[in-house]
Formats: structure tokens, sequence, C-alpha cells
């Protein structure tokens, strides 16, 4: 990913107002983040740790940043394992998070929301890579496809999960 300015990440969020996405925290590291390894920026805002933040750069260069809802510590996870919706990376029940995201504009403000299960760390991009190793017993379990292709398929997840936060309308019947 190329790198992003905070100008660039503050300006991109659809589903947040202006306000909010000023008030935001960037990663604790965010003059040394590895961008070269990285094919959106993900983090839990350092401010307001029941806040995360995915931003993306599109095929065209255009940056869509998506503002989300972290659960509460307390939550309770009947399942033993869980995998990413975005990169598709195996872990154990507390390695993936139920993450909420308001829709833009009116239908958000009206309070309508999309979830989905993502790392809980936000690291897709490592865990793709092999530079952060989930915790799952018996391992990460081996692929054929090539990092180009993992990393295609996280984009276009990633790409699924943005549209259904930015669709300006319901369908109808």
């Amino acid at each position: 990913m190329e790198p992003l300015t905070e100008k660039q990440i503050r300006s991109s969020f659809v589903n947040c107002t202006k306000g909010e996405a000023a008030r935001l925290k960037l990663p604790p590291d965010f003059d040394a983040l590895p961008w070269e390894d990285l094919d959106f920026l993900g983090w839990i805002d350092p401010g307001a740790p029941l806040r995360a933040h995915l931003v993306r750069r599109a095929a065209d260069g255009s940056v869509t940043g998506i503002s989300l809802r972290v659960p509460g510590a307390n939550r309770s996870s009947a399942l033993k394992s869980s995998v990413c919706q975005i990169c598709l990376t195996g872990h154990a029940a507390s390695g993936v998070s139920l993450l909420v995201a308001p829709l833009a504009g009116q239908r958000g403000r009206e309070g309508n929301s999309v979830g989905f299960y993502v790392c809980a760390d936000l690291a897709c991009s490592l865990y793709l890579r092999g530079k952060r190793q989930p915790k799952l017993r018996g391992g990460r379990p081996e692929e054929t496809l090539t990092l180009e292709q993992r990393v295609g398929r996280a984009m276009d997840n990633l790409g699924a999960l943005t549209a259904k936060v930015t669709a300006s309308q319901v369908p109808t019947a």
C-alpha cells in the first residue's frame, strides 16, 4: 500500500462526522508503519478502545475509511475458532471480533449498521504474509494460492464489506 497522509486518512471516512474523524487517534506507530506490508490500514483507536478504523485505497486510487465499533471485553463466544471475513485467516475465537459499522449517510444516522467478523487486531495483511501467526491449535493451514492471489481475494472481500457500508439505497422489491 502506498503511504497515506493524516489528512488523506481523516478526510476518507464515509460513516462518521468530520468532527469524529478529526478527533480519532491514529495508530501510535503511524510514522513507522510498514506500508510495504499493508494492503489496508486497520487499527483500534488508542484514545477510544471500543472504536476501530479501516482505511483502504481502491484500484482507482480513491481512499475510503470506515469507522467501526468494537465489542466490549466481556463478550462471550461459544465458538472455539472462527475465520476473518477479509483475509480468511482462521483464529481461536478470541482472535476474531464482530465489528459493527454504521452505514454511510442517512441510513447510518437512522441507526442502521452492518457487522462482520475480522481479525481482532486488524492485522490481516501481516497474517497473509506470514509476518504474524494466528493463535490456532494445529497452526495455519497451507494454501495453494500465491501471496498475490490471497491479497487480491482479501481486497475483494474488503471491497464487498466497504460496499455494504457505503451503499446509499436499500434495494426495493
